[in-house]
């Protein structure tokens, strides 16, 4: 070995052997990411059956494409872009993701902040599950995969205002959902 040759990572060795069609290499990159991109899909498809086939054709668009993989950013980030991109394609070819072009101006909101402590994981995400596909698509793209508005607005095909304005609605909305569930909660705890 060259004094100057990195030796290769655990993650280079599991990229080299997907590329060579080692099937348990390929079942050992599935295992490593699967549920954390199950996450991801599931942020932006109406239903479970339907994360899971955005899922499965986006690990074949990875093991398509992996030697493509510049290696400059982690191959979780790269995987996580995959999985973004077909979700996202998978709804518009669905017709699911009918993004409207709304006027440029953002709503004024609120800023009433809700505690979330007393709410899972789960329960916030079901929450966000219920929102219209357009603004669960933006919410998700901005607040929770750091997308900006202008990106957001490419990939969406709609202007860096819309993205702004449905932001703000999709959060409106989930403030009025939590704050809702709060009252109600208070009501019973009352009653009781």
């Amino acid at each position: 070995m060259n004094l100057f040759t990195k030796p290769k990572s655990e993650e280079d060795k599991l990229i080299e052997g997907c590329i060579a069609g080692k099937r348990d290499m390929q079942r050992l990159l599935y295992d490593l990411y699967s549920k954390k991109m199950m996450a991801v899909c599931m942020r932006y498809a109406p239903t479970s059956f339907e994360a899971e086939d955005i899922m499965q054709d986006a690990f074949v668009k990875v093991f398509s494409n992996l030697q493509n993989f510049k290696k400059d950013c982690p191959l979780e980030f790269w995987i996580r872009k995959i999985m973004v991109n077909t979700a996202l394609k998978h709804l518009r070819n669905k017709q699911l993701l009918t993004v409207s072009h709304e006027a440029d101006e953002v709503a004024n909101l609120p800023s009433d902040n809700v505690n979330l402590s007393g709410y899972s994981l789960d329960e916030l995400m079901g929450m966000i599950q219920s929102l219209a596909p357009r603004y669960r698509m933006v919410f998700n793209l901005y607040a929770i995969e750091g997308y900006n508005h202008k990106e957001i607005g490419e990939m969406l095909g709609i202007s860096e205002g819309t993205s702004k304005s449905q932001y703000s609605r999709a959060r409106a909305i989930l403030q009025s959902i939590l704050t809702r569930q709060e009252k109600n909660y208070n009501e019973h705890v009352i009653s009781s």
